[in-house]
C-alpha cells in the first residue's frame, strides 16, 4: 500500500554532514505525520525528529540545534539534515509515516532503514 525509500547514509567522520532522504509511493490520501527513528546495536529504538502535516517539529534533546526535519510534500519526502555528527549518532535510521489511506484509514509504514556511521 505504501512504501518508503530511506537513501542517504554512510560513513562519516565525526563533525561531518549528512543529508538523509525518505521518499513515500503507493496509493494513499496525503501523509500525517513523518518522523525519523534510529538504533545502534544494543540498544532500543529512539524517536530522533518528527514532523507533522502543519509542518511542526520536534526533536531529541540528543539532536537538537544539530539535526533538522524538513518535508516536501509535494514529493512526498522527509528530509534529515544532520550536522555536527558524533560517533553516538552512529546507528541504522528508520523513516515512519503516518498516511491517510482513505479519509478515515490511517496505516502506519515503516522503512528498511539506512546506516549512518560516524567514525575517523
Amino acid at each position: 500500500q505504501v512504501q518508503l525509500r530511506e537513501s542517504g547514509g554512510g560513513l562519516v567522520q565525526p563533525g561531518g554532514s549528512l543529508r538523509l532522504s525518505c521518499a513515500a509511493s503507493g496509493r494513499f490520501f496525503r501523509i500525517n505525520v513523518m518522523r525519523w527513528y534510529r538504533q545502534a546495536p544494543g540498544t532500543q529504538r529512539e524517536l530522533v525528529a518528527g514532523i507533522n502535516s502543519g509542518n511542526s517539529t520536534n526533536y531529541a534533546d540528543s539532536v537538537k540545534g544539530r539535526f533538522t526535519i524538513s518535508r516536501d510534500n509535494a514529493k512526498n519526502t522527509v528530509y534529515l539534515q544532520m550536522n555536527s555528527l558524533k560517533p553516538e549518532d552512529t546507528a541504522v535510521y528508520r523513516c515512519y509515516a503516518n498516511v491517510f489511506l482513505r479519509l478515515d484509514y490511517l496505516y502506519d509504514s515503516w522503512g528498511q532503514g539506512t546506516q549512518v556511521t560516524v567514525s575517523s
